[in-house]
């Protein structure tokens, strides 16, 4: 009987017989064989312990006093979380050929007719079994590799490091349905994990003290004590831990979860914290580049803004956050013989081209401003400049000095959106049409206006209004109405205008810089 016993070993088997004699007989031959065995005197009976127990398998007698086994075999079936439970028809009246062919044609897996012996009876169980044990070991393998493909997808998909290690804490506690951790170190080398306690439960976020810089390279997994590691497990369980490092110069990733969820298998867990690793390790990469990149491009730009008496002054630059490369954008702010110089222009194109050319423009505009220019003879040279020496290339500009005391302004534009004046009666727009830089055609003259005091000039770039979707009459409305309303701290109105304006994902290297006359 070791065999058998090795099969019953943890299956609950359910017998079904009105009859209190037949069942005491099936209850003992299948007790003796190692399993688990509950009963039921009637088909409603045997239904309602479906509902409240973990059935492995019915044994069923086909005739019973409130239904037909047939009839119950058929509404175990119909029930998803049941239909795949082995049904074992018995009966010693329902014995003809289409008997057994209407019990087996309405969901039993077998037919036995009596007197049953009991060494068949315990074989036709184990065969039973060893079936439905293995189907459920597939559907299990199947529902696991389809949610981690539905993790790999979102860990891979997510913006950042935290809500990466969200992802899959989520996803390792759906595919294993326990409990589950998930820990890594962020590009500043501090270590994270993130900790869910139940499948849909929420992740909560906390540092980690673990030195994942220690663990040998590869992919490895190996059986932790419960203690060291804040998985939920059953009383004297341990947690198994898979562990990954691609690189030896790139810290590990760990995927923790009770040990008893990997069943009999653990490659998923393995694909998972490799998924998780590769999704890591592109996150970090992401941001090195997306750090070096801004580190950059805010390089090519003013260090300081000057200090100009009867002015406020304040910039807000922000990078596209999709891009890792540096972009076309750039400011200008400088005090020129008495003069504030202020210039806000956009390069096309995003890439370190790009970003040379527009600190190639910008050198330029002050060169040419130490001349004592005026705005418009400094446009003209700035043109020829880049059609001469790069002439593939296209940029906006917008640029201005202003007389502080007296609070007069020369403006000339080359295909830049029209500065704003915000005074405290009106939102305005400072019109000057002209063609962009690198395109040879007649430039109108300066634009001479005064700025009233206590009102403030707005320049801005494209990536602050533009969008696929709408249009930009409608976005001009909506920056001049988000900005009627000055705050006395102008980098904080700064702040304001790119919040509203763009409150979910920068998509666009965006520049805004504010004067304010006292």
């Amino acid at each position: 009987m070791s065999g058998a016993e090795q099969v019953g070993s943890g299956a609950t088997i359910l017998v079904v017989d009105d009859s209190a004699a037949k069942r005491y007989l099936l209850v003992s031959w299948l007790t003796r064989a190692g399993y688990t065995v509950v009963q039921a005197d009637s088909g409603g009976a045997a239904l309602d312990r479906m509902e409240r127990e973990e059935i492995d398998l019915v044994v069923l007698d086909v005739r019973l006093g409130d239904m037909s086994g047939f009839e119950v075999s058929e509404r175990i079936k119909a029930d998803p979380r049941h239909a795949s439970r082995p049904v074992i028809h018995v009966s010693a009246h329902a014995v003809s050929v289409s008997d057994r062919a209407q019990g087996l044609t309405r969901g039993a897996d077998a037919y036995l007719v009596e007197p049953i012996e009991p060494d068949e009876l315990i074989a036709t169980t184990q065969a039973a079994l060893r079936y439905y044990r293995a189907r459920s070991r597939a559907e299990l393998l199947a529902a696991r590799l389809a949610s981690l493909a539905e993790t790999t997808l979102a860990v891979n998909a997510a913006p950042s490091f935290t809500p990466l290690l969200t992802s899959a804490a989520h996803g390792a506690s759906r595919i294993f349905g326990t409990g589950a951790l998930v820990a890594g170190q962020d590009a500043d080398g501090r270590g994270w994990a993130a900790l869910v306690g139940e499948p849909g439960g929420p992740v909560t976020v906390r540092q980690w003290p673990v030195d994942l810089r220690a663990v040998p390279v590869g992919v490895g997994m190996h059986a932790k004590p419960s203690a060291d590691w804040p998985v939920p497990v059953r009383p004297g369980e341990q947690v198994c831990v898979a562990t990954a490092r691609l690189r030896v110069d790139r810290p590990a990733v760990q995927v923790a979860v009770p040990e008893s969820a990997l069943t009999t298998e653990s490659a998923v867990l393995s694909q998972l914290v490799q998924a998780v690793a590769t999704a890591v390790e592109a996150q970090r990469s992401y941001d090195e580049e997306h750090r070096i990149a801004v580190t950059l491009q805010r390089s090519l730009l003013p260090r300081r803004l000057p200090t100009v008496p009867g002015l406020d002054l304040a910039v807000c630059y922000e990078p596209a956050s999709a891009q890792t490369e540096v972009g076309g954008d750039f400011y200008e702010l400088a005090m020129i013989d008495g003069r504030l110089v202020a210039a806000i222009g956009d390069v096309a194109g995003h890439s370190l081209h790009a970003a040379t050319v527009m600190a190639e423009l910008r050198h330029a505009i002050r060169a040419y401003a130490v001349e004592r220019h005026p705005p418009g003879a400094i446009l003209d040279r700035v043109d020829e400049l880049l059609r001469t020496l790069l002439p593939a290339e296209f940029a906006t500009l917008c640029l201005l000095t202003l007389e502080p005391a007296t609070g007069r302004i020369r403006l000339a534009s080359a295909g830049h959106l029209p500065p704003l004046v915000v005074t405290a009666d009106s939102t305005e727009y400072v019109e000057h049409r002209a063609p962009l830089l690198g395109v040879r055609a007649n430039r109108p003259d300066d634009l001479e206006f005064v700025l009233p005091r206590g009102a403030t000039l707005v320049l801005y770039t494209d990536g602050l209004v533009e969008r696929r979707d709408v249009d930009l009459d409608r976005r001009l409305d909506d920056l001049a109405g988000t900005a009627a309303t000055v705050e006395q701290d102008l980098d904080a109105f700064c702040r304001r205008l790119l919040a509203e304006l763009n409150p979910t994902e920068i998509t666009d290297d965006i520049a805004v810089v504010a004067l304010r006359r006292h």
